[in-house]
């Protein structure tokens, strides 16, 4: 079986050595400007510097440009793809289509990564992309493993699978949501507004907080929980899953370092003594429950919920 990629989102540039160490293959990195819900903040220089470091040791950086871009952004697309062309980036992850023609225009060659967030929910549409560029797609999370099989087995591009951290339920371009629900008095309240980083919805009907923050693409609401599926990677590992995503927004570097050196572990087995991988696959999602912050409870997302038609 062939290994797929362990794709990590960094929060640091003075993380990148430490994750290539831990076993990431290849890194998501970029500015708010251009990219959605990232987990840490980089600058110009800070994407130059990660791109020195990973091919150094043979990795790979993909830079976030998945924002919605409205017309006043639009000019500045093909000024920022020809500095990620200069700077060797291995690929570019977007969703506005002004991206892929911008980049026809300024860097033709670029490999192209399709992420909507939540429309590559078949491989037919995964496939149209292709064919206007993109080499890989990145699947809805709100899909099931049958799915996600489904679409491997039919698609003509690479496929990627989140398999940890927390998911986007909400996007808004405004930024007054908080304000909104306590102006009309809602159940819903905001707590710890002024900790940008530490604010949640709070729904006391379902006992759920929902991490919320507000940057410059609006409001976003997270998951209540985050994703892992350690202990079930086998069945698409053996369909042939391109990469495998751990997303770190509103994480600790040492909580995205110490994840991805479980998975790494998680996959080589998985890949290299399947047996071993089944003793042990419990005992590993027992290690990362124990660094998981308390208020993030873990579980499997709709990687086993039904689909209905």
């Amino acid at each position: 079986m062939r290994k797929p990629e362990l794709l990590v989102t960094p929060a640091r540039v003075e993380d990148i050595e430490q994750l290539v160490s831990a076993g990431a293959d290849a890194f998501v990195v970029g500015e708010q400007r251009y990219g959605l819900r990232l987990a840490g903040e980089f600058t110009r220089e800070d994407v130059q510097k990660t791109v020195e470091i990973a091919h150094k040791h043979g990795k790979k950086v993909y830079v976030a440009m998945n924002a919605l871009f409205h017309n006043d952004k639009v000019p500045e697309l093909e000024g920022y793809i020809s500095f990620l062309k200069k700077i060797n980036a291995d690929a570019i992850i977007f969703g506005d289509p002004a991206v892929l023609m911008a980049a026809r225009s300024a860097a033709p060659d670029m490999k192209l990564h399709w992420n909507t967030e939540t429309t590559a929910t078949n491989w037919y549409t995964c496939n149209y992309w292709g064919r206007k560029g993109a080499k890989r797609a990145v699947l809805a999370r709100e899909i099931n493993m049958d799915a996600i099989i489904e679409i491997k087995e039919n698609a003509e591009v690479e496929i990627e699978v989140q398999v940890h951290g927390m998911t986007a339920m909400f996007q808004s371009k405004r930024s007054l949501l908080g304000n909104y629900y306590e102006y009309q008095g809602k159940a819903l309240e905001v707590e710890n507004r002024a900790q940008e980083k530490s604010m949640f919805l709070h729904d006391k009907e379902r006992e759920n907080k929902y991490p919320i923050f507000e940057d410059e693409n609006g409001t976003h609401i997270m998951s209540p929980n985050d994703i892992c599926i350690i202990d079930e990677l086998q069945e698409m590992i053996e369909a042939g899953i391109d990469s495998f995503k751990i997303d770190g927004v509103l994480k600790s570097p040492e909580y995205i370092i110490e994840v991805t050196k479980l998975y790494r572990k998680a996959i080589d087995l998985c890949v290299e003594d399947p047996d071993q991988y089944d003793e042990i696959k419990d005992d590993l999602l027992g290690e990362i429950e124990e660094i998981q912050p308390a208020n993030r409870k873990l579980d499997t997302g709709f990687f086993f919920k039904e689909t209905v038609y």
